[in-house]
């Protein structure tokens, strides 16, 4: 079964750069082999993950070449999923500088990585945007549709975990709580000998 992210991103160089490293058989094996291709639409636990989370970084590249990495973020669901090879997000104003936009109108193609570091978890996603302007609306500038052409679930090493403040908070005022339950039965306890 070949990867679709594979057939796109294992290009020559790659592969001769995994034939020096000793990993190509492996790859070969593991990614290309096969008639069906796999990592092409987007499963429900892809569509789950995406819902989740609350910001990605995009990757396009400019005309002279140049690749531009773009943070985007929001509420949880963001970043919709409308099905297996769509989805869409609201573009909102920010600096003004319009670099993906420029970018995407000469070459289509984009990188996303999407990072849960609460469990260590990155999706990569290769495809092709469109932006479709929303004149009139106050906040929204834009509505960006990729349109999905490869995943891969990325391993797991050199991730950092790291928490959301508000998983934080709501584990400290847990802990709060049951402290402050603990004292007051301490205290019932020391009345009551």
């Amino acid at each position: 079964m070949r990867h679709a992210f594979a057939n796109i991103a294992f290009t020559p160089a790659v592969r001769d750069a995994q034939a020096r490293d000793g990993s190509r058989a492996q790859y070969a094996r593991a990614f290309e082999s096969g008639d069906e291709v796999r990592n092409a639409e987007l499963g429900p636990d892809e569509a789950a993950f995406i819902h989740a989370q609350r910001s990605f970084y995009m990757a396009t590249v400019s005309e002279t070449g140049w690749p531009y990495v773009q943070h985007r973020g929001g509420a949880a669901g963001f970043l919709r999923v409308v099905d297996a090879k769509t989805l869409t997000f609201t573009d909102l104003p920010g600096n003004r500088q319009f670099i993906s936009v420029g970018n995407v109108a000469n070459d289509d193609r984009v990188a996303l990585i999407l990072m849960d570091y609460t469990h260590r978890q990155r999706l990569k996603l290769l495809g092709r945007l469109s932006v479709e302007e929303s004149p009139g609306e106050a906040r929204t500038e834009r509505t960006m549709t990729i349109h999905v052409d490869a995943f891969d679930w990325n391993c797991p090493k050199y991730i950092p975990v790291r928490f959301e403040a508000e998983d934080v908070q709501r584990a400290l005022a847990e802990r709060d709580a049951r402290i402050a339950e603990l004292e007051a039965q301490l205290a019932a306890l020391r009345r009551s000998s």
